[in-house]
């Protein structure tokens, strides 16, 4: 089924299209509910099947796409988020393969126990219902989000960012493609056919259809949706990540995991922002990963002991501690140890992913117990903060809050849960 673009309407014009999306999204998720694996997965299997047999169409959306975003002038880091190639198009369709292939979370058991009165009670997995997702640039979203809605039962209504409309169509329609040949509605899986911002406004009130909000953009789309939304939301903040290197680090692991986790894909969410180094080891090592870094194209900017150690650097300001660039641009700070370099992160840091490089156990420990994270790695990089690297085949986001989920938002962390009691005859004294 192809979504036909609506430029612009009248706000009531809008307020009647998004209410017959929640209708029918609504009608959607009941259906979902009680779907077996077998149809979820042959929806998920035939919908990477479309896409693998869509690709020039796809290719062609996004070049659209593109063309719109060099025209507002979006950067060209962001414009790498945008991108879709024959080799992201094939890893989406694998990535909903991974997602078909993970044990279905509906109807698991978590936990079951018997009452001394003989009553069974078992917590049962089951859908969230009807998820309102609102994200940014990033095509590959729309099938993550479609996929991991459709395996954990849940029906979705999506709002990409207006640069990535052409591209989320065309993979909204291969979904359609995959729902209909497992039997399952189309509705369970909708593009919000318009790029007017008044569709997100009219999305976050209506907490008659929709159960959960899950935005995954900037802090300012992140803060619009806390401040408005009438419905609970599971919020994905910005990546101000770090990497810490103690003064106990191997030297090249020091520097491998920093320029990877900077330079790798530096638009992403765990893309390091700030490196913070032991004083103890900045006078040996900050040389040897500033240049690593510099080879690699990355600009850098130190506080004064940093810069007295590679004088070339700019110098950083209060604000650069607290700034996610999603850009080749690293803020370096001298600290005094794992304490301090704990008290930066917890101050400046989005709670988001942090990692510190280092032999000493004791130090690992207490940088894990005490950096407030939703993901805290040692001697690894910031980069593998993402569902597909933990097993999960794909996420809607990284969860920095505390309530419902935190970390990679996978199909399990879209259900909740409810109580099964089984009695014989029981009645309460």
């Amino acid at each position: 089924m192809a979504i036909l673009e609506i430029e612009s309407a009248d706000t009531d014009d809008i307020a009647a299209m998004m209410s017959g999306l929640g209708a029918a999204a609504r009608d959607a998720a009941t259906a979902l509910a009680i779907a077996t694996t077998e149809q979820k997965n042959a929806a998920l299997e035939g919908a990477a099947g479309a896409i693998r047999a869509s690709l020039p169409k796809i290719l062609a959306a996004n070049a659209k796409d593109l063309e719109f975003a060099r025209q507002k002038g979006v950067r060209e880091s962001l414009m790498d988020r945008l991108k879709l190639d024959a080799d992201r198009i094939e890893a989406i369709a694998r990535g909903m393969e991974e997602v078909a292939a993970l044990p279905d979370p509906i109807g698991g058991i978590m936990a079951e126990w018997d009452r001394p009165n003989g009553l069974k009670i078992a917590r049962i997995r089951v859908p969230l219902g009807v998820i309102g997702i609102i994200y940014e640039a990033r095509p590959n979203v729309t099938a993550d989000a479609g996929s991991l809605c459709l395996k954990s039962g849940n029906a979705a209504i999506l709002r990409g960012g207006s640069e990535s409309f052409h591209s989320s169509n065309a993979l909204v329609e291969c979904l359609h493609q995959g729902l209909k040949a497992a039997g399952l509605p189309e509705a369970a899986v909708q593009l919000i056919p318009t790029r007017d911002r008044a569709a997100v406004g009219a999305l976050l009130t209506m907490s008659d259809t929709v159960d959960i909000i899950v935005p995954r953009g900037g802090k300012s789309l992140i803060e619009r949706v806390q401040k408005e939304s009438r419905i609970p939301v599971i919020a994905h903040l910005d990546g101000v990540c770090h990497v810490y290197v103690d003064g106990a680090a191997d030297p090249d692991m020091a520097r491998d995991i920093t320029v990877n986790a900077k330079m790798r894909r530096t638009s992403v969410c765990g893309s390091a922002e700030t490196l913070l180094i032991d004083g103890k080891a900045a006078a040996a090592q900050l040389p040897a990963i500033a240049a690593a870094l510099k080879e690699a194209g990355c600009a850098l900017k130190g506080d004064d002991a940093a810069r007295k150690i590679v004088p070339d650097m700019q110098e950083a300001t209060e604000a650069d501690w607290s700034t996610e660039y999603l850009d080749a641009i690293l803020s370096i700070r001298v600290v005094d140890g794992v304490d301090a370099a704990i008290d930066h992160i917890n101050r400046y840091g989005s709670h988001h992913t942090d990692s510190i490089v280092t032999g000493d156990a004791t130090a690992a420990a207490r940088f894990a117990s005490r950096v407030d994270s939703a993901i805290v790695l040692h001697n690894a990089s910031t980069q593998f903060a993402d569902g597909g690297e933990f097993g999960m085949g794909a996420e809607i986001g990284i969860s920095t809050g505390k309530m419902h989920a935190r970390g990679p938002v996978g199909a399990e962390q879209l259900t909740s849960f409810k109580y099964v009691v089984t009695g014989t005859g029981q009645t309460r004294p």
